[in-house]
């Protein structure tokens, strides 16, 4: 079985010098995320001045990696070594919860000896 570390993900449907010896299917990562009351209250009164919510933002961008994270172990646990066409997504459940989904094709590369 691969280590999720040694995957390689990009947004590209190649990597230059590789070639996919393998396709192995999608993968995805999938992280749902809510503030709790004292981030919601303290980003509504942010709201009202304007501006960037910081704890939102660091509450997204925490998911993001996240879900980056599940892709990459579902790709190594099909024991790929790469995934291509790295997508992200995301959506509002409720007025509370952000749902952030990683997603991509996994595949097993190796150099280009032509």
């Amino acid at each position: 079985m691969s280590d999720a570390t040694n995957v390689m993900a990009v947004t590209t449907p190649s990597i230059p010098g590789m070639r996919v010896e393998r396709t192995l299917g999608t993968v995805w990562g999938l992280v749902v995320r809510s503030r709790g009351l004292g981030g919601n209250v303290v980003a509504s009164l942010r709201s009202l001045a304007g501006g960037e919510i910081k704890e939102y933002t660091e509450m997204l961008d925490q998911a993001r990696q996240h879900a980056l994270e599940r892709m990459m172990a579902n790709a190594a646990e099909l024991g790929a070594n790469a995934v291509l066409s790295l997508r992200f997504d995301s959506s509002e459940l409720g007025q509370t919860m952000s749902e952030i989904v990683a997603y991509g094709t996994a595949v097993r590369v190796s150099t280009d000896t032509q």
